[in-house]
């Protein structure tokens, strides 16, 4: 690879989406569109384990230039875990109580993590990381939405995922991850998010949404997708103008 140039997976015109769907969101390396805009260059400044930072020469909506620096991730999936089913009065879910050192502590959330690999669809992603981090394996996992954390500095695109039916196992988990498992009624957790205990910007997100949305049936209703992330046939999610849901 020539100094500079965008490793393979993170090359232009394509988005890089476990499962192999390339349609959903065209990402910053996509090619510019009939407006103009979008990326122009790219030189890479740091290709780590995680995250992969390159400063961006790009063409805004009104013709001008200018660089931007870019973290490129391959993105991620969580879920909520319903111990109870999600129509009870006040379903059990599990939470995460886990170090992290960015945040300068603990911090409350729901399972979550990185693919495996680039052909690891993300309900499997989310299914895995459940198992590894919790011990307990789904019956059942249902996409909820997808959220882009931090959209000024970075394309990751984190996978909301809602487990049913669990049964448990033995976590497996890596060296740095020190995690304490609470099973907490889903009443509770959403007061730790209005106190502002759980913090955790996917954790708060995938809670919220389902409060909203997946906990009756009118709501299970209003969101037609499949349990894999992948949007219903002849849409393309995450373009501007073809979200359908």
């Amino acid at each position: 690879m020539l100094e500079g140039e965008l490793p393979p997976y993170l090359s232009a015109g394509r988005a890089v989406y476990p499962g192999g769907d390339t349609v959903r969101y065209p990402g910053p390396d996509a090619i510019p569109g009939p407006d103009g805009t979008g990326r122009l260059s790219s030189r890479v400044v740091h290709d780590g384990r995680v995250v992969h930072l390159s400063v961006d020469r790009v063409r805004f909506p009104d013709g001008s230039e200018g660089d931007l620096e870019l973290i490129r991730h391959p993105g991620a999936a969580a879920v909520v875990p319903f111990v109870d089913p999600p129509e009870s009065p006040d379903p059990a879910i599990l939470l995460l109580r886990q170090y992290r050192y960015a945040s300068g502590g603990y911090l409350y959330e729901v399972p979550a993590g990185l693919p495996e690999g680039t052909n690891e669809a993300w309900a499997e992603c989310a299914r895995r990381e459940l198992a590894e981090e919790t011990g307990f394996t789904a019956a059942r996992i249902d996409y909820l939405t997808r959220i882009f954390t931090t959209p000024g500095f970075t394309n990751e695109v984190i996978h909301l995922f809602a487990a049913t039916g669990l049964s448990a196992g033995d976590a497996v988990r890596d060296a740095d991850e020190f995690i304490t498992v609470q099973v907490v009624p889903f009443s509770s957790a959403l007061e730790m998010v209005r106190t502002g205990r759980i913090v955790d910007c996917k954790t708060v997100a995938a809670l919220l949404y389902t409060a909203a949305f997946r906990r009756t049936p009118s709501g299970d209703r209003a969101v037609h997708r499949g349990n894999d992330g992948r949007p219903p046939p002849g849409t393309h999610l995450g373009r501007e103008a073809g979200e359908s849901a």
